[in-house]
């Protein structure tokens, strides 16, 4: 047992080099992959806390009847959606004064002292304590706000007039009579809240947008024309005056929340189908004659909602794609690195079975190894995939006003990536190292036959193969020798550079297209460093395993007189032919993840001179390999190789 702690002590120490190899693609492939996992789930979770912290409505019920909903119309949907909370509102969409100049506002009339459905956020001020006070809606970048302070006129005769021109009606001379009597009412804007149903920094398009093919029922009026609102009044509905105790202003609207909260679960499928139902049931009663006289909208016709849900799953199919990749390139590469660790302890593995230790024994050592390699780069990777979660979360904060994130802890995709990664290497090791034990130790003790060399492609045409020298023959056979380490370099480019094209992109469209946001900046750096760092992880560690392969074929070279430049022009000419392949197959690549990330924004366009800089991002981090690598090159001992192993 000492002479083998003894064997894997030193097994550590030389493999050194090969161990932080493995940490280090383990890190950046794993970290990237669980940090765009961890910030889709982050959404997901932080989507289905808000709607509960928020008490945020299942449906809206508005009328499109002038009376409104009567209190008949309240007790079936009280009856309908059995143990739901309803909050029954006034809305009316009118030109009115507001600081000064005169805006088209949605005044939303309701009993403060009873609204526990949808329950506004406070950016200043407070909850009104009377009637004389209203609540201003900040509706993001395109709607104006009343400002804390401010003191709007309520004239209720040119507010009816104003919303019935905008619904194209006019008020007969008897209504009009009626309505001058009604005295003026001066609310004061005592606070700015967020809305729970609209945190697009946008605000909701159809509200802000003429003409939006995308509008939404909830922002057009009676008869289904589009609403280009300015603003958005919250105020008690006491200040509503009435004509024989019957209130100017119906119910027009009435938000319910469902009693089951849980059922949500960031859109679920049963969320989905219970919402079909009440809508039914709610629909049926207010058809008659088969003509509707409510409209029924859900959070699947909000745009805040659904759109950050989408934006969510698009991220998921972003991190879905980009794990297969990053997965299968990360695999093969420390599957490719054990395989030849093992092949350069063939001798040691003949004395450990020559000594009687079993084949499960001298493999544990290769597969402990293995194990401590991914589990200090999966245990960095963690922590790098929970910053980058972090930013991409901020990234959102572009377009929406983002929920508070969700403390819940997000995992699955981490977990997922990691247990594959470990149960392939693991099992690979073993399988190889189990064929190896299983050899006679006489045959472990003579190297490995080299791979015999095939004729190429181009061989087959002599116009073109003629005309090559000498190293170019040599560099082309030797390209196409190994084809599983052909591919996986050449795939591992691809990627990475259709990811740094990614984040060129974002920085190009956020320094040079008039979008100032600072986390889009810190996300691309973080994608391009990601991406670049990827490359250079596994072409060094496929090419060290290639010099380590071609010692003694390097040895008899500079035995031959060539010089350290030209000695290390083999295995360079290979890297960038590799490369330049990798970058061509990338360019489809990048453009099916840009249209991801424009569909994410909801902006961006591609920038020319990107597919210029791109390629020579990913050469430059090529060029540090080659330099790193030059090195190892140059150290060859020509007597150590070129020695016969009797």
């Amino acid at each position: 047992m000492k002479t083998y702690l003894k064997t894997l002590v030193r097994t550590f120490k030389k493999h050194i080099t090969r161990l932080v190899s493995i940490i280090f693609i383990v890190l950046v492939s794993l970290g990237f992959i669980s940090g765009l996992g961890t910030a889709s789930n982050k959404i997901s979770y932080s989507l289905s806390d808000y709607y509960k912290s928020a008490n945020v409505c299942d449906f809206i019920v508005k009328s499109t009847s002038e009376r409104g909903f009567s209190g008949e119309d309240i007790s079936a949907l009280e009856n309908i959606c059995a143990g739901a909370q309803l909050q029954t509102l006034s809305t009316v969409d009118a030109k009115i004064e507001v600081a000064g100049e005169e805006r088209l506002m949605r005044l939303c009339f309701l009993d403060f002292d009873k609204w526990n459905v949808n329950t506004v956020g406070f950016l200043s001020g407070e909850m009104p304590t009377d009637q004389g006070f209203a609540l201003s809606e900040n509706g993001g970048r395109r709607l104006k706000e009343a400002p804390e302070g401010e003191k709007v006129t309520l004239d209720f005769a040119k507010i009816m007039q104003s919303a019935a021109a905008l619904n194209g009606r006019e008020l007969d001379d008897a209504t009009k009579r009626i309505l001058s009597m009604f005295a003026v009412v001066e609310v004061e804007i005592c606070g700015v809240v967020n809305s729970p149903l609209i945190f697009g920094e946008d605000g909701e398009p159809a509200a802000v947008k003429e003409n939006d093919n995308k509008a939404s029922p909830d922002t057009t009026n009676a008869l289904g024309e589009l609403v280009s609102l300015d603003g958005v009044l919250y105020i008690s509905d006491k200040v509503i005056p009435s004509v024989i105790g019957i209130s100017v202003l119906g119910v027009t609207d009435v938000w319910i929340k469902g009693e089951n909260r849980e059922l949500f679960n960031d859109f679920s499928n049963d969320y989905k189908s219970y919402i079909n139902e009440q809508k039914l049931n709610i629909l049926s009663h207010f058809t008659v004659d088969g003509e509707e006289t409510a409209r029924v909208l859900t959070l699947y016709d909000n745009y805040s909602f659904h759109a950050l849900h989408e934006y969510g799953y698009k991220v998921t199919l972003i991190g879905v794609i980009l794990m297969i990749a990053f997965l299968f390139v990360t695999a093969l590469v420390v599957l490719s690195s054990m395989t030849r660790m093992l092949d350069e302890e063939r001798s040691q593995i003949a004395c450990l079975t020559t000594l009687g230790y079993s084949s499960f024994k001298i493999i544990f050592k290769y597969m402990l190894f293995a194990l401590i390699a991914t589990g200090i780069g999966s245990a960095g990777a963690y922590f790098v995939g929970l910053g980058l979660a972090y930013l991409l979360y901020n990234v959102f904060g572009y377009s929406f006003d983002m929920p508070p994130m969700s403390p819940s802890i997000a995992v699955e995709f981490y977990f997922i990536v990691l247990s594959v990664i470990i149960i392939t290497t693991l099992a690979a090791t073993f399988f190889a190292g189990l064929k190896l034990t299983g050899e006679k130790p006489a045959n472990l003790l003579r190297p490995k036959p080299p791979k015999a060399g095939r004729k190429t492609v181009l061989e087959k045409i002599p116009f073109i193969w003629n005309k090559l020298s000498f190293k170019y023959k040599s560099t082309t056979r030797n390209v196409l020798r190994y084809k599983s380490r052909f591919i996986m370099t050449v795939f591992a480019v691809a990627v990475s550079t259709a990811l740094i094209m990614a984040g060129l992109t974002l920085l190009d469209v956020c320094l040079f297209r008039g979008v100032n946001s600072p986390s889009i900046v810190a996300v691309s750096v973080v994608i391009v460093v990601f991406a670049g760092l990827f490359t250079a992880v596994v072409i060094y560690t496929l090419t060290n395993i290639n010099i380590s392969e071609r010692n003694r074929e390097l040895a008899t070279l500079k035995v031959l007189g060539y010089f350290d430049g030209e000695v290390a022009g083999y295995i360079y000419r290979e890297i960038y032919i590799d490369a330049v392949i990798g970058i061509i197959l990338g360019y489809p690549l990048s453009a099916l993840i840009m249209h991801f990330l424009f569909s994410i924004m909801g902006a961006g366009t591609y920038a020319t001179f990107m597919w210029g800089v791109t390629p020579f991002v990913v050469l430059v981090f090529t060029a540090i390999v080659t330099l790193l690598l030059r090195k190892k090159i140059v150290r060859i001992d020509m007597n150590e190789s070129l020695k016969a192993i009797e």
